[in-house]
């Protein structure tokens, strides 16, 4: 088995989930500089896609920045010829690793036979596996995935991808068909830890599922036996989440709207026309709560389709505040 970075890391590692739309290389590299965790993963990026004539388009999924050291490419499908040739590519992109995605419930993805369709069928996932080892070379390979998928078989399903010697496997500790619906059951994650034990494997086994701190992650580790956590949606809005020296509740109202306007920068910079502004709009939210008037604000946000139109609002905005409490200051006078 091959661990690379995965061996150098210390215990509990954290990771960034990789999710669609949101951990993009405009956004990892503002987590780097404000919080970075251990590892960070790409969004999932389409196989079947970066084998096909529309492969450019798809390339600045796996666009990175080096102080995002150690980058997973996460990667999906269900065509081991194109596992095999994606990890050639990702390896001539010179990622760190490459993480197989058995745990998307997205039905577009399932419809592919990808995601977690692969939960019901182990020698398929298997064989994926092996052809991504081979495209990989020296590259390490790991697995996302989900305790099962109409019911729990954490424990045989893990032993089947043990078989295959990945460097990691990431456990979201909800069934495909749970979604995300009840809360994340991690006791359910001990039998995969069983089994890797008793296999004498050396993979990693992570978890993942409503952990919003890097605190809660630590006792969930230690708790269950855990290599590390992945924390995915707590890191919304929260570019500081992995940072053990600062929380977001320690910042200004300045000092967050001016890392948004900086996240806004640079995903002009980063993508350069090749996305769509507009995906910036889910982030606005999550970096307004909780600062007066955030309702308005946000509405302000959503019709911006520049950054320099960001930091226009931002700028108004916080002249504004300072102009109400100039106001309130000055009328407290006698």
């Amino acid at each position: 088995m091959n661990g690379g970075f995965w061996n150098n890391l210390t215990r509990p590692v954290l990771v960034l989930a990789p999710m669609a739309g949101v951990t993009d290389a405009a956004f990892r590299r503002i987590v780097a500089k404000y919080g970075k965790p251990d590892v960070l993963f790409t969004e999932f990026t389409s196989c079947d896609g970066l084998c096909s004539a529309g492969r450019d388009r798809l390339l600045p999924d796996l666009l990175y920045h080096e102080s995002e050291r150690p980058v997973v490419a996460q990667i999906f499908g269900s065509d081991p010829e194109n596992f095999y040739k994606t990890a050639v590519l990702v390896r001539q992109l010179g990622f760190d690793g490459i993480d197989i995605n058995t745990g998307c419930p997205d039905k577009s993805v399932e419809k592919q036979g990808a995601g977690a369709a692969l939960i019901r069928e182990p020698r398929l996932a298997r064989e994926i596996i092996r052809a991504t080892q081979r495209g990989a070379g020296d590259l390490p390979v790991s697995v996302k995935t989900r305790l099962g998928y109409n019911q729990n078989v954490i424990g045989e399903w893990v032993s089947h991808l043990l078989e295959e010697g990945p460097a990691a496997i990431t456990i979201h500790a909800r069934t495909r068909v749970e979604m995300s619906k009840v809360p994340a059951r991690w006791h359910d994650l001990e039998p995969a830890v069983r089994a890797r034990d008793q296999a004498g494997s050396s993979t990693l086994i992570l978890g993942n599922g409503d952990i919003g701190t890097i605190s809660e992650a630590g006792r969930a580790a230690a708790e269950y036996g855990l290599d590390g956590v992945m924390i995915g949606r707590g890191i919304y809005g929260n570019p500081w989440l992995f940072n053990r020296c600062v929380s977001r509740a320690d910042l200004s109202i300045n000092q967050r709207l001016d890392v948004l306007v900086e996240h806004a920068r640079l995903f002009e910079i980063t993508f350069n026309r090749k996305k769509h502004f507009a995906i910036m709009r889910k982030f606005f939210s999550s970096y307004v709560s909780g600062v007066p008037s955030a309702r308005l604000l946000k509405s302000q946000l959503m019709e911006t389709d520049s950054a320099d139109e960001v930091a226009e609002v931002i700028s108004d905005y916080l002249n504004g505040a300072l102009m109400v409490a100039a106001t309130c200051k000055n009328n407290e006078r006698p």
